[in-house]
């Protein structure tokens, strides 16, 4: 089962990156639990400076932007 994470404290960008990851993993029928991070210091122990951002499997796939829907899928499907 994957793990994925969305940090980020709230902002429009974070809320858009969050809808979207939930709704590939439904689309695509995946076991994967996906988490919300707001917590700054929790953010900032992954290294990121910029939200929002992606963890999948405790690792960092993307920080400061919103990536496309297919990079998303693809990060998953290595995750």
């Amino acid at each position: 089962m994957l793990s994925v994470k969305v940090l980020g404290t709230g902002c429009k960008k974070c809320q858009t990156l969050e809808a979207t990851v939930k709704e590939i993993i439904a689309n695509n029928k995946m076991e994967a639990t996906l988490e919300k991070v707001e917590d700054i210091s929790a953010i900032v122990s992954y290294g990121v400076m910029t939200t929002p951002a992606l963890v999948i499997n405790e690792k960092v796939v993307s920080a400061g932007s919103l990536p496309k829907e297919d990079q998303i899928l693809t990060w998953l499907k290595e995750g």
